[in-house]
């Protein structure tokens, strides 16, 4: 339903705010309000500690779920690595493992519904075999809302997969599409107007003068404002809500950074060209992650998602006779050539542990200060079961969570216990996390430390 009590007024759809800066009129585009449509309505900050971070790291096609899990449970000693996890022996004292999980969602689309589930905790929307999106935020969107204002980036998104999607969403029109080209990332968060601490800047004035129009409108908005409807009113709140953010992003890029030892300038990434059309993806990965480091390392972010595969991906992995996903059902017997993909995965899951633990912060390091959540859309990429997922916790988020533990449940509880032991690791109160069978009020405990 649309209101027609304002339609007597003078607006259009190309009614602009205005204002005056430097001697000249600006102009700042509204949003797509009800008014402008007929009566049919179709036509950071310095600080005495290190902040804490959150980051993800995904991959698609699952896992052996007989090669995954270990034999035992338990902290530390207690337990061994199992075939699969063998790569990630140099970090077992700096994770913890969560098996026998479930996603409480009907698994009603393979490859979809299990991230959709997890990360959100709630059923995905399904338009066709081919295309879904998420009912709600995903979990790194939950978190970036509640702690990444204070940073040039609010989150960031970033693909090893040459193309990938990902599946960040701030709402179910609105996902995060990663960027996958290595140049193009150092370029976004390293390039020009980036500093060093202690590093004079050269500002773009260009910065100063959006500032300066972004003040100016202000005043025409509320003017106009009082002469809107009420939904009227909520979309241009929301839109001056997308100023406002511009305008502290743009404060933040004009002010010192932050005074971090361990923030340097990385290398530009040299050019990874494809290989005899296969991706050079562990090298992809290596480069994407040192810049990911650094971003931390500087505070351009504190939420960050690496998406190094896509759902039922099927990239061409080294030696591999076919496609990730393709392998996943079309390889006989045991499978040894996704067991050989899924131990890649984990050795380049490794290396990214390591450079979060290798940057040191005051007494501790960056992967202290940090959790990092990965997982995956499956647990078996053949049979495309969503219990069983698996799940990786790194870092401890400032002593919140324990790392060196393998916990498995044995009443496939709720793969949202992990979710909201996150949230509540980095200081978000929530009531509950999820919906219906899938929502929850607490975290899991076994992961938690006591406070």
């Amino acid at each position: 339903m649309f209101s027609k009590k304002y339609r007597s007024l003078s607006f259009n759809r190309r009614r602009f705010l205005r204002g005056a800066a430097a001697g000249t009129t600006v102009a700042i585009g509204l949003p797509a309000l009800e008014i402008f449509l007929n009566n049919n309505g179709n036509a950071y900050a310095s600080g005495a500690s290190f902040p804490k971070r959150f980051g993800m790291f995904f991959w698609g096609n699952g896992m052996h779920v007989d090669r995954w899990i270990p034999e035992l449970t338990g902290m530390n000693e207690e337990w061994e690595l199992s075939e699969q996890l063998m790569p990630l022996a140099s970090v077992k004292d700096k994770i913890s493992l969560i098996t026998g999980l479930e996603v409480k969602v009907p698994n009603l689309l393979a490859h979809g519904s299990g991230q959709g589930g997890f990360l959100t905790g709630q059923e995905i929307t399904i338009f066709n075999s081919e295309s879904y999106t998420f009912k709600g935020p995903s979990i790194d969107q939950i978190i970036a809302a509640e702690i990444g204002g204070e940073t040039s980036f609010r989150s960031i998104e970033l693909a090893v997969e040459p193309g990938g999607r990902g599946y960040s969403y701030v709402s179910p029109d609105a996902q995060n599409i990663p960027e996958s080209d290595p140049a193009l990332i150092f370029e976004r968060l390293f390039g020009a107007g980036f500093r060093e601490p202690g590093e004079d800047g050269v500002v773009d004035p260009k910065l100063g003068l959006r500032r300066s129009v972004l003040d100016v409108v202000m005043e025409d908005a509320n003017t106009l404002n009082n002469q809107l409807g009420q939904s009227d009113r909520i979309r241009l709140e929301q839109h001056l809500d997308s100023i406002r953010d511009l305008e502290q992003r743009i404060a933040l890029m004009q002010s010192d950074p932050p005074n971090y030892e361990a923030c340097m300038r990385p290398q530009e990434p040299p050019d990874i060209p494809d290989i005899d059309g296969r991706p050079q993806i562990s090298e992809r990965c290596r480069v994407i992650t040192d810049m990911i480091a650094m971003a931390y390392a500087c505070d351009l972010t504190r939420v960050l998602s690496l998406w190094y595969s896509d759902a039922r991906s099927n990239m061409l992995f080294p030696e591999a006779t076919a496609g990730h996903h393709q392998l996943t059902h079309d390889e006989p017997g045991d499978q040894p050539i996704v067991n050989s993909i899924v131990k890649y995965i984990m050795s380049d899951m490794a290396y990214f542990i390591e450079k979060m633990e290798s940057v040191v912060e005051g007494d501790a390091t960056l992967l202290d200060h940090s959790v990092f959540l990965c997982t995956s859309d499956v647990s078996n990429g053949r049979t495309h079961q969503i219990d069983e997922l698996p799940i990786i916790i790194a870092g401890t988020a400032g002593d919140r969570l324990i790392n060196g533990l393998h916990y498995r449940s044995t009443s496939k509880e709720n793969a949202g216990l992990i979710p909201y032991s996150i949230l509540s690791s980095l200081d978000i109160l929530q009531s509950s996390f999820g919906e219906g069978a899938a929502q929850v009020t607490q975290g899991l405990s076994a992961i938690e430390q006591n406070q």
